[in-house]
């Protein structure tokens, strides 16, 4: 895993500019997409950024997107049940629909909830994964106030190769995947089927009448989950000048939970994107993108239907990268997206459309690196919003630089919000937020390190006003935190650790203030360790999280945990490998959201098989 990104002033640079798997600059850094828009690598990116591999999902063998996510920095997640079930991204203290969820630069999330079905998005089928904290909505627009999460899928390229995995563990968890790439020297593709099964668990143990608490419901039973998913993607380059990139994913689910309206969801989660990318002049790169996401779900009651919720955007860009001088590059773009619902719920507004214009200016001034970007948001029902952001970074040596970055962002109301019947209010207005952060990150003898605190405003918050019985802006909250990583190796093991320290308290009047923000783990504490001797590799993953609170008024208090998960690898030739998992060793009972269960401990097992080329 590779923590916090970076640089070399790559001359001329793209809007998601396809990139090979673990991409490097010249001198060997990782390079970084989201955080600019722009190919940047470590020394060049201004921002907390943490970078995730295809060789570390295999490593560290998720059974989820959110297991994954949980405990990198800056990041809790909420879980309704286990496996498939809904989860929520907490980003730096912020609300779970604050954060902006890419797949190869499409745009993902549902209109009417507000946010991204994660939970749905297959783990198989995901090649790289780029983390960015703070706000971004000076390069996005609205819902990036807590940072940017993209998900890049398989290019493939070179010659054809195969692949196949297969596994098996508790709770009756079945898991097959196959894929093949290739494409040669100046042409790609990578297609992927994956499939997954499982039994689950009781997934929540609420109450129903009278005293109605969690699901609103009694229903011990397992809950089963199962997704069908796949993946293509490909492109070529077109003489010396011009490349298409061509992208789509799917992931199709059936998910059972427990509830006394619903208890069962058909969803289907989609992403196509197809991406033009030409270059006029030595100085100068254009990159016209399309795209469509979706996110559709039916829903059942004892299997009987009982409503859709459907949400179809379509996206178009235009980006131009110019190259000024050495060091210097300004990137100027126009977004344009529409959101559509449809739905058996009478809603009275059933689309909106959002154009954007933005700007942005990198240069490099000997040691210190400036990155200044401006945008301005013309919403169909919002209006105009102006966002934007300044960050500064100073190299004190090749071994330790500085960085301070303020930035402003909002989010929109969700279709529910302002629609929903006997629900919904339509003068909602969009939620603001206003952020600082500033940090140091070196390279030591033993390993590299990042060290910063953050400060975050957000206004006009939508919470449930009972006066008017109906949605409200009149939450306002105020974050602080500090992050700190390292990752390096010693006596042989690959080591990396990270810690957050959150202060998420309610600023709003009434007598919630001063409350923390109800399901954010205050402390956490993740440390990974891997070692490898011959045709073997174990590892451990421990993870700590403080306590939180489920209710704004903190009343109800679910306490802190620690989990352990074991791995370990065998190497059985050059080409296949075994792989076992031992989730939760300690069986420890917790809750990331009240009355919703979580896995106890499990054993899973996996045979890959991935030629080596």
């Amino acid at each position: 895993m590779t923590i916090r990104v970076s640089l070399a002033a790559l001359a001329v640079a793209s809007a998601f500019a396809p990139l090979p798997a673990h991409a490097v600059d010249s001198e060997g850094d990782p390079v970084i997409v989201t955080a600019t828009r722009t190919p940047r690598s470590e020394s060049d990116t201004l921002a907390s950024v943490t970078v995730l591999t295809r060789t570390d999902i295999e490593r560290q063998q998720p059974q989820s997107l959110s297991d994954l996510l949980a405990g990198q920095p800056g990041i809790s997640v909420a879980n309704n049940g286990g496996l498939g079930k809904t989860s929520s991204i907490f980003l730096r203290g912020t609300e779970s629909d604050h954060v902006l969820v890419l797949i190869d630069g499409i745009k993902m999330g549902s209109a009417t909830l507000g946010s991204a079905s994660i939970q749905d998005f297959p783990v198989e089928q995901i090649d790289r994964i780029e983390i960015v904290r703070g706000p971004r909505s000076g390069l996005y627009g609205s819902e990036a106030i807590g940072g940017v999460i993209q998900i890049f899928t398989k290019r493939g390229g070179g010659p054809l190769t195969p692949s196949f995995m297969v596994g098996a563990g508790s709770n009756h968890t079945y898991r097959a995947g196959a894929g093949i790439s290739g494409g040669g020297k100046d042409a790609w593709f990578n297609a992927n089927v994956s499939y997954l099964d499982t039994d689950g668990i009781n997934a929540c143990s609420g109450r129903g009448a009278p005293n109605f608490a969690g699901c609103f419901t009694d229903e011990p039973d397992r809950d089963p989950y199962r997704q069908v998913a796949g993946s293509l993607r490909g492109g070529m380059r077109l003489g010396d000048y011009a490349e298409v990139d061509l992208t789509w994913l799917r992931s199709k689910g059936d998910n059972h939970y427990d509830g006394s309206f619903q208890n069962e969801s058909r969803t289907v989660v989609e992403s196509a994107g197809a991406k033009l990318t030409v270059t006029p002049l030595a100085a100068w790169k254009a990159i016209v993108s399309v795209g469509q996401s979706k996110d559709h779900s039916d829903n059942y009651k004892d299997g009987v239907f009982a409503g859709r919720f459907d949400t179809d955007r379509d996206l178009f860009s235009i980006q131009n990268d110019v190259t000024l001088g050495r060091g210097q590059l300004v990137t100027v773009g126009y977004d344009y997206q529409r959101d559509k619902v449809g739905s058996d719920t009478a809603y009275p507004v059933t689309s909106r459309d959002n154009k954007g214009v933005y700007a942005q200016y990198q240069g490099t001034y000997g040691p210190q690196e400036v990155q200044v970007a401006l945008r301005s948001d013309d919403n169909e029902q919002f209006g105009r919003h102006g966002t934007g952001s300044v960050s500064w970074g100073y190299h004190f040596g090749p071994a330790l630089r500085a960085f301070a970055t303020y930035g402003t962002a909002f989010k929109a109301p969700s279709f529910n919000e302002l629609y929903f019947p006997f629900f919904g209010n339509p003068d909602l207005k969009p939620e603001k937020a206003r952020s600082t952060e500033i940090g140091l990150a070196g390279q030591a003898p033993i390993g590299r390190w990042t060290a910063s605190v953050f400060q975050s405003h957000v206004d006009q918050l939508i919470a449930y006003d009972s006066s008017i019985f109906a949605p409200n802006n009149i939450d306002t909250a105020r974050i602080r935190g500090l992050e700190a990583t390292w990752g390096g190796r010693l006596a042989d093991w690959d080591l990396n650790a990270n810690l957050s320290l959150l202060d998420p308290e309610n600023r709003s009047d009434g007598a919630n203030r001063g409350n923390v923000l109800p399901r954010r783990a205050q402390q956490s504490l993740r440390l990974d360790a891997d070692h490898s001797f011959g045709p073997y590799r174990v590892g451990a993953t421990w993870l700590l999280a403080g306590h939180r609170y489920d209710d704004v008024a903190n009343t109800r208090r679910l306490g802190g945990y620690g989990t352990v998960d074991l791995r370990a690898e065998y190497l059985i030739n050059r080409d296949w490998r075994l792989q076992a998992r031992l989730e939760n060793l300690l069986d420890k009972d917790y809750h990331t959201a009240a009355f919703y269960n979580q896995p106890g401990r499990g054993v899973f097992f996996t045979l890959r098989y991935q030629p080596t080329l």
